[in-house]
C-alpha cells in the first residue's frame, strides 16, 4: 500500500497550485501542475509494469 500512499500524497500535494492556477489565473501554478501531472503519470506507470509484472512472473 506504499505506492498508493505516494499517489495520493503525489495528488495531493498540487491541490494549492491546483487552487493558485485556477481561482487566481496564476500561470507560474499552472507550470507546477503540469509538471506535477507528468511525475504522477510516471509513478503510475511505473507501479502499472510492477503489477504486470508480479502478475505475470
Amino acid at each position: 500500500m506504499n505506492e498508493f500512499e505516494a499517489i495520493k500524497s503525489m495528488l495531493m500535494s498540487l491541490e494549492k497550485d491546483f487552487e493558485k492556477f485556477y481561482d487566481k489565473g496564476n500561470n507560474a501554478a499552472g507550470t507546477r501542475v503540469r509538471k506535477g501531472l507528468q511525475d504522477l503519470k510516471n509513478k503510475c506507470q511505473e507501479i502499472r509494469l510492477d503489477v504486470q509484472g508480479r502478475k505475470n512472473g
